[in-house]
């Protein structure tokens, strides 16, 4: 796929009135301070008729003007706190063309081509980058990059939403709620976990760590997995039973636990070695007073589920689904309000850096799950529908899934799986088996 840039440019918040002062300062909470320090890209695509450039440009303006933050730069300010300056230098726009029909190029599969979508991921300014890619038949695909210290996934999708109401002229609701500051330590402070190991990483530990995990990336391959809503049925109902006894799990608790034991299968890791699966836990509706759904920013903790490969892999399905049941439940009011009491803490935490790292080659022999299942992502609606295709970027770390719902819109799931090559094909001929002992 030869995609040729065509123009790119800086745009700005277009403000209906007087704009507002550029040289508001807002730190980040603690929960942005703990999550990925990264751009995170996703693709889209829509079949004709799509809008005109200018639509989509115009609405992204409006929307900047309402969701400052995107459009500002992160720094620190006088007094050495992390932030964001809200200071309206803007976001880039590109504009891009393929000299081909879309169909020419489906399906999109996550490969390093899909990195020709959109902006670079590296060494940038902009907080926001898009890029509008248009093809011979009339489709277009959108490719967006946005920083994660901005935003969870909670939050983007809010602002997606956002955006394609502003594109049709519809007015922008609801609005976000931009209070980073709503997180304080209790007095005394009460903490009741240990967060050391599981939201930071003591900056010698992790040195070592990052020193051990050279890989070669061109070993690793990202596959993608589609799960019916039959297939998902089933593995529900095959999770819920052990020893006679039921308990229903959720459809995603229920994969998780399936693609943790394919996975861990599919690596051959030693029987005694221990593995984790590091889960976004969105604190929303956990935190209590409950924090409104559109709270902008980071509001994110991490279940760390664990477990003996041997027991993973010797216990039925129901023994995964359980261990990540509990963990995911353990993250809960006073879960979270312990890390922020333990967070609020800079003498505690000077020697400290966050467990979350986009840097690694390879999980191994632990993963990583991001979930998009419960998300409105597929509603960024230009004027002219909703897109046809939704999925992450090229992601080449070995053990980084994604979830994210098919298309179809049946309730179906595709996984994207990053893997090496030399398991691979032990991967795909077990991802849909019950029973991994047959195998």
């Amino acid at each position: 796929m030869n995609v040729k840039i065509e123009s790119s440019r800086i745009i700005k918040p277009l403000y209906e009135g007087t704009p507002p002062s550029t040289t508001t300062h807002i730190p980040f909470n603690i929960f942005d301070n703990v999550t990925f320090d990264a751009l995170m890209a996703l693709i889209y695509a829509y079949r004709p008729p799509t809008p005109p450039t200018s639509t989509i440009e115009t609405g992204l303006r409006k929307t900047l003007a309402v969701y400052r933050e995107w459009a500002g730069r992160i720094g620190k300010d006088a007094a050495g706190c992390c932030g964001v300056f809200l200071n309206d230098e803007g976001v880039r726009f590109i504009e891009a063309s393929v000299d081909a029909t879309l169909d020419e190029v489906l399906p999109l599969k996550p490969s390093p081509s899909m990195l020709s979508l959109h902006p670079s991921l590296h060494g940038v300014a902009e907080l926001i980058q898009v890029q509008v890619t248009r093809f011979t038949c009339g489709s277009v695909v959108v490719g967006f990059t946005g920083h994660h210290m901005i935003a969870d996934g909670h939050a983007a999708s809010n602002f997606f939403v956002a955006w394609g109401q502003a594109c049709r002229g519809v007015e922008i609701t609801p609005l976000p709620l931009n209070d980073r500051a709503i997180f304080r330590p209790r007095d005394p402070p009460l903490i009741e976990y240990n967060h050391v190991g599981a939201e930071y990483v003591s900056k010698l530990v992790n040195k070592d760590l990052v020193k051990d995990n050279v890989t070669n990336k061109n070993t690793i391959v990202v596959h993608k997995v589609h799960f019916t809503l039959e297939f998902l049925g089933k593995l529900k109902a095959n999770a819920s039973f052990m020893n006679g006894k039921a308990k229903t799990y959720s459809t995603f608790e229920s994969l998780v636990a399936h693609l943790w034991r394919v996975i861990t299968k599919s690596r051959g890791l030693n029987a005694l070695q221990n593995t984790q699966i590091r889960i976004s836990v969105d604190g929303r509706r956990r935190v209590t007073p409950r924090v409104p759904d559109e709270f902008f920013g980071n509001l994110v903790l991490w279940a760390f589920p664990n477990s003996k490969v041997k027991d993973l892999l010797d216990e039925p399905l129901h023994y995964a689904t359980k261990i990540i049941h509990d963990a995911i439940t353990k993250v809960d009011d006073r879960y979270f309000k312990s890390f922020i009491d333990f967070a609020s803490d800079k003498l505690i935490t000077q020697d400290l850096i966050p467990s979350a790292d986009m840097k690694k080659d390879s999980l191994c022999p632990n993963l990583e799950v991001d979930s998009w299942l419960r998300f409105p992502f597929y509603d960024l609606d230009f004027g002219t529908g909703c897109p046809f295709v939704f999925m992450p970027s090229y992601y080449p770390t070995e053990g980084m899934m994604f979830l994210v719902p098919s298309f179809i819109g049946d309730g179906s799931i595709d996984a994207f799986i990053p893997l090496y090559q030399d398991n691979l094909e032990h991967f795909k001929k077990i991802c849909y088996s019950l029973d991994l002992k047959e195998k």
